[in-house]
């Protein structure tokens, strides 16, 4: 069990005890006692949620998305709360997404059903991006694939000198989830359609820029800023710019290079250019899974006119497709099971993928199956 802080009881555990001064505190369930994987308390006028597994960088559980919604859904009607927010324990980053090996092994059976890990997971994330109350999130070090689904919808999302923000799920056969299209295609100009296709990562300014992050916050002002929070006023932030991006700099070939829906013709865009990086783009698009290229290309141009939920329930709908794919055990198997960075992809070409096996995975699933989100 794990304690946190409320005034009001979570759903189906009414194990409490009262705290002096008003409120309770009540016990959560967790896999490990002894190890929670999610630190939820109250600080004063602040709810706080800590991503605890530091040693795989906070890489999310299903127990740990239960916890978050949890206390989201607790203090939402807590007056006492007044912001929450969401940081990372260690020194290596907020979180670097779903656990991998989990989706692996669930998908050979040996683990719980990944598309309850999603559903689950993508609840979280429409709820953080509807929240009520000021959500802020720390988005230091390694930011990726679900840790940007934690952090990209909320109300404030701070980064430091350490913050490495991005979503890399084309390298394993799967397509950018947890919203993170809803973000990217928002992005000026061609950079979140670069950045969905490669898997690039946005350093502070880059993702300022990109609008994944609103604040830099140097990481040793941090605990000031923590403080403030935990006393109930909202803290301004001061405009301190952060060391200009990489991506920033790169966005003539950026824009002039991703623009349409036709893979090929992106391909010998970044190939005619004189720089070197359009050209690695080039290379690491083809070394990518064929499909999850031309899936994501047409679902971060589908996500621009998308609200939050509608791109939610899109992933859900792509990503149910994918877990029937092979591409998708391919490519975990090898850059995280056996890291052997050679996968076989099936269709292994890109003009092996047709229109018609694009256009299936985003076909409605049954009523029965679909993720529901927009009637909040």
């Amino acid at each position: 069990m794990i304690t946190i802080w409320s005034r009001s009881a979570p759903r189906g555990k009414p194990d409490s005890t009262v705290i002096p001064g008003g409120g309770r505190r009540y016990r959560y369930p967790v896999s490990d006692p002894a190890k929670p994987s999610v630190l939820i308390r109250v600080e004063n006028y602040l709810g706080r949620i800590t991503l605890n597994r530091p040693r795989q960088i906070n890489a999310l559980t299903l127990d740990m998305i239960h916890l978050v919604q949890q206390a989201l859904a607790d203090w939402a009607t807590d007056a006492q709360v007044r912001a929450v927010l969401i940081d990372g324990a260690g020194d290596r980053g907020l979180c670097a997404g779903g656990d991998i090996r989990a989706l692996y092994d669930g998908l050979s059976g040996r683990a719980g059903a990944p598309a309850t890990f999603w559903s689950d997971e993508y609840e979280m994330n429409s709820t953080l991006g509807h929240y009520a109350k000021p959500v802020v999130a720390y988005m230091t070090g390694i930011t990726l694939g679900g840790g940007l689904g934690i952090s990209g919808h909320c109300s404030v999302r701070v980064v430091t000198e350490s913050s490495q923000v991005g979503m890399p799920e084309t390298a394993i056969g799967l397509c950018p989830d947890v919203g993170g299209l809803y973000l990217l295609s928002r992005a000026p100009g061609e950079l979140g359609t670069h950045a969905a296709l490669t898997g690039a990562r946005f350093g502070p300014s880059d993702a300022i820029a990109a609008g994944l992050a609103d604040y830099f916050v140097p990481a040793d002002r941090l605990d000031e800023l923590t403080a403030q929070l935990r006393s109930g006023a909202f803290p301004g932030f001061d405009s301190i710019a952060p060391a200009p991006g990489a991506l920033a700099a790169q966005r003539d070939w950026i824009d002039d290079c991703y623009g349409g829906d036709d893979i090929d013709a992106i391909l010998d865009a970044l190939r005619a250019r004189p720089e070197a990086e359009a050209l690695a783009a080039a290379e690491l698009l083809l070394a990518m899974s064929p499909t999850a290229v031309k899936v994501t290309l047409q679902a971060v141009r589908r996500a621009a006119t998308l609200t939050l939920d509608e791109v939610l329930e899109q992933d859900f709908r792509v990503g149910s497709r994918f877990l029937r794919h092979p591409d998708l055990a391919e490519g975990i198997r090898a850059q995280v099971i056996d890291k052997d960075r050679q996968p076989k992809w099936h269709p292994a070409r890109l003009d092996e993928v047709s229109d018609a096996d694009v256009a299936a995975f985003f076909e409605p699933l049954d009523s029965s199956q679909a993720l529901k989100l927009t009637a909040r």
